[in-house]
This record gives C-alpha cells, structure tokens and sequence, in this order.
C-alpha cells in the first residue's frame, strides 16, 4: 500500500522523483529507523542512501520491512549529490517535504541537483492518517507502557518531592517496561503551576492542597503514546472537586459523542460547549486533541479549525482541560482509535478523582 501511494502520487504530480529527508516519513516509507538518510523514489529505482554510520542497519531494516527501497552507502568517494544526480539524470521535476525541510538543505538540494523542487504539502502524511494493525498494535502497547507508569507514580507522590521527581519517577518507569524513550518531555506541573497547560517541571515541592497534573508518553518500536492525568494532594476542596469534574463529564462526552463520519470541529465543540456551559469556558484555550503516531502530534486534529472527516483507523486523544490562573488546572487524556462503531480508548488508568 505504501508503494501504491508513492507510485500515484509520482504519477498524479508528473513528477519524475520524490526526495523523502524527514525522519518519520524516511521510518513510514522505508522501514529505515536511523532518521539521518536520504530517500529517492523514481518510476525506475527507489534508493535509500545512508552514510556509514547506518549502512548494514539500513540494508537490514528495509529489507524487514518489504519496503521496495535498497539501501546504499554514500562516502567521500561517491558523494550523496552525486549518486542523486545519477539517478534523476534527465528529470525535471522532483517532490520535496516542504513541511519539514529547512530553508539551507532546500537551497543546496536546488543548487546541487538542478531540477524544479516541487512542494508536496502534506502528500506523505495523508497515508499515515489511517493506521495498519501492527500500528495500531504498537500504539497500544505504547499506551499500556503509559498505564503502569501512572501506577507507578501513585506509589510515589507525596508532600515534598518536586515535580522534577516526579517526572523522573514516571520517566524511569516507561523505560524500565519496554519504552526506548519519550514522546515528548514529561509534564509534571503541582498547584499554580497546573494552570499552565505545558508547564516545565521545576524544584517546586508537592504541597497539601495542590493538583498535580502529569502529561507523559513514551516511544515503543517507533511509534508514540499520549495521556494525562490530574490528582490532588490530600483532600479536594468543593471548587477543585467542580472542576474536576467538568473536566472528566466533557471527556466522557466527546469520548461516547465521536463517531466516523464526523468532523473533527464537530467532536471538539461536544466538549468545549459543555465546559462553556458549566462556567469555564474561558479557561479551555487549546484545541481537544490530536493524532499520533510515528510523531506526537500528527493530523488529524480535533480542534476548532480542523474540519478532516474522521474515518476508522484514524489516532486521536482527547484531553479536555481548564486553567484556572492562580487556582491550578486539570486536564484528563485518553490516546484511542477511531472505529466503526465510535471510539476505544487504549488508556486504562482510573479517572476518578484521586486524592493522596
């Protein structure tokens, strides 16, 4: 299927190659994990050039994944641009990953190969949208990572540890079962500083009385995972019980209310018109949630702009919040798939107020 894609869209575009430079895309379409190569696909040959560093795990990767590509190794003595130019001789026009490529390698590519560089927008990750079991596989097992690092952490929280030990402890956890690293840095952010959305963990010290919020996600064989959850150290007063609340019943909602077929505006105003209706509307600033994969924030994107039709197969968390300047915040995550029949959630961590 994905050689499919990239046939199509050589011959959709009348383009005479594709240069695929972003890492994610280079993993997707090539199977290759090393993140430092180069990519071309032509009618004729489709290359991967790597430097010596990644020589045998490149020709190992892509012949696992069925890519189609064959690894090859540039030097001093056959040069990237040079093998580049070999392949693309009489080409005039060649795709490029705008969204992700720098304005210097642009330039160079430009100067070295002389061909037209045509922008593919989002051409290679419209494929990524929808996953395939193994993804989804995978995703799973990276969320589950997730769930025993929210076990973890409850065993650990406690007045007087700052929220960079808090961090630590869930980071070490998804490493000790099975992560290769992060998703993304861990937010850990305790009374004030839970009323910041993506607060940096600092030396500040739990204290009675506080909510503590942790966003956290870890990377299993590739592909990322997602969630959150907000305690409060000790006892709950009435007004952290209301916002709880509200934010956990418009979590539930857009969880039960999403369906294929909808729009992703649509599942995002289930949730910010409840919150808006319960008084906090003008504490939700951020859209309800995101897809991922490969990369942490992946599209679609259930937000107030995103107008994608959702389609089984499809990632998106939801992670509704409210921040309340100098009160503190709360903010509840789930990462699932779209299905058939609505959507499944991959978290199972508790989402009942948890007091400690």
């Amino acid at each position: 299927m994905k050689c499919d894609k990239l046939r199509e869209l050589l011959e959709g575009k009348g383009l005479q190659g594709i240069l695929i430079t972003d890492p994610y895309s280079l993993r997707y379409y090539t199977g290759f994990c090393g993140g430092e190569g180069v990519a071309l696909c032509t009618s004729e040959k489709w290359m991967l050039y790597v430097d010596s560093r990644y020589t045998e795990a490149a020709r190992l990767e892509t012949e696992q994944a069925e890519s189609g590509f064959t690894a090859c190794e540039f030097n001093h003595e056959h040069p990237l641009y040079e093998l580049l130019r070999e392949q693309l001789a009489g080409a005039e026009k060649v795709g490029f990953e705008d969204r992700s490529m720098i304005c210097s390698t642009f330039t160079k590519y430009h100067q070295e190969l002389e061909v037209q560089l045509v922008p593919l927008e989002d051409a290679l990750l419209l494929p990524r949208r929808v996953k395939t079991e193994q993804e989804l596989m995978l995703l799973r097992r990276a969320e589950e990572i997730g769930d025993k690092a929210f076990t973890h952490i409850l065993t650990v929280l406690k007045p007087g540890i700052t929220e960079l030990e808090v961090a630590a402890e869930i980071e070490y956890a998804m490493k000790k079962n099975g992560a290769s690293g992060l998703s993304f840095d861990t937010i850990s952010a305790s009374g004030f500083h839970s009323a910041m959305p993506h607060a940096i963990p600092s030396e500040k010290k739990l204290e009675t009385g506080d909510f503590v919020t942790m966003d956290f996600g870890c990377i299993y064989q590739g592909y990322c995972s997602d969630m959150t959850r907000t305690v409060v150290i000790g006892k709950a007063d009435e007004e952290q019980r209301k916002v709880y609340d509200t934010v956990r019943e418009a979590q539930k909602r857009a969880m039960e209310g999403l369906k294929p077929g909808m729009r992703c505006c649509d599942v995002d105003r289930i949730a910010r018109d409840y919150i808006g209706e319960a008084g906090y509307g003008a504490y939700f600033g951020h859209g309800l949630g995101h897809s991922v994969g490969l990369y942490i924030h992946e599209s679609p994107a259930l937000n107030t702009r995103d107008e994608t039709i959702l389609e089984p197969g499809m990632i998106e968390t939801i992670e509704p919040g409210i921040y309340i300047p100098g009160f503190g915040g709360v903010r509840i995550e789930d990462m699932g798939v779209v299905t058939e029949a609505g959507y499944e959630s991959f978290a199972h961590s508790p989402k009942e107020l948890i007091e400690l």
